[in-house]
């Protein structure tokens, strides 16, 4: 990103919340979490309420609750 790509190329800042996220500061898209990746917002679909991380797919989404809670790899 450069500052020729306008306000709208920037990281947004946002609350996660259950089945929803609210826009905290205006952007074009969040990091993911564990890639790091862009994401724009219209394609947002993966995130953790509790840790308040965006995932680029649900892939990685699980990858990173399996990382962190191995138990869950016996069910």
């Amino acid at each position: 990103m450069n500052r020729f790509e306008g306000p709208g190329a920037r990281e947004a800042r946002i609350r996660y919340l259950d089945g929803d996220f609210q826009v905290l500061t205006p952007g074009a898209f969040v990091s993911c979490a564990v890639t790091r990746e862009h994401i724009p917002l219209e394609e947002l679909k993966y995130w953790s309420v509790e840790r308040q991380e965006p995932y680029l797919n649900a892939e990685i989404s699980l990858q990173k609750e399996l990382e962190l809670h191995p138990e869950l790899r016996r069910r």
